[in-house]
């Protein structure tokens, strides 16, 4: 039974974006996979390619970050299911867009949501092929930013392959800006009383290299991890609205 929609943020990813789509088109129970195209800038590459491989796309005509790019994601799967008639909402999957073909290796992030063990899975991907040039001064953060929130001790925080239901996603909206939705998304998902697991998955991605853009890609991560952290350390009623970037 089809009961899965796949969501993927893509941001220049044409040379990755058609094999993964394949894969999470293989996926047992996945019927839709839609790709947002996140403002990319290369003349409609990444667009193209993932219609090509079977993908619906909404594209973003300017780079808003993930966490909106997740946000429309979602927004277009409901869409589709208002014109389908659809009873019951699909579960939502989350891929990052640069996983190829391990994106078939997702399933056993649906089995606990399926049965109803968990709201919202989390990947823990084994260790990758080519190794960073990060100290974890990120991840580090977001690891201890979650267990001072919820008391909840994340593997990998940062992993980006998660499933949920409908109603565990829409209790996090809106989402965390940027590189921060995954840390903002487990907090408010935990706090709003939804389970969450996390689950192994042979998930592969391409590694942050060493050069400058790597760096500035790594700071970027931190400011966003470190305001999702900041604004959820304030009580909900006094969260000024302007502390969440468009």
């Amino acid at each position: 039974m089809a009961d899965t929609a796949v969501v993927i943020s893509a941001y220049g990813e044409a040379e990755r974006i058609g094999e993964t789509v394949d894969g999470a088109l293989a996926l047992s129970g996945v019927d839709l996979v839609v790709v947002v195209d996140d403002g990319s800038r290369d003349a409609g590459a990444t667009s193209r390619i993932a219609r090509e491989h079977g993908a619906i796309v909404v594209r973003h005509p300017r780079n808003r970050g993930k966490g909106a790019a997740m946000e429309t994601g979602a927004a277009a799967v409901a869409a589709i299911e208002a014109r389908e008639g659809r009873a019951h909402a699909r579960f939502l999957l989350f891929l990052d867009a640069d996983l190829r073909g391990s994106a078939a290796a997702a399933a056993p992030l649906l089995a606990p949501i399926r049965d109803g063990q968990a709201g919202m899975t989390i990947a823990v991907l084994p260790p990758q092929a080519t190794a960073g040039g990060g100290h974890g001064f990120v991840v580090r953060l977001a690891r201890d930013g979650i267990r001072r929130a919820v008391g909840f001790a994340a593997t990998q925080p940062l992993s980006g392959q998660r499933c949920l239901t409908r109603e565990a996603f829409e209790t996090a909206l809106p989402l965390a800006h940027g590189f921060g939705v995954e840390t903002g998304l487990t907090i408010d998902v935990l706090r709003a009383g939804v389970r969450v697991l996390e689950v192994e998955a042979d998930l592969h991605h391409r590694v942050t290299g060493t050069d400058l853009a790597a760096q500035l890609h790594r700071g970027r991560q931190y400011r966003d991890v470190a305001l999702a952290l900041a604004v959820r350390s304030v009580p909900a009623n006094l969260r000024p609205s302007t502390w969440r970037a468009s």
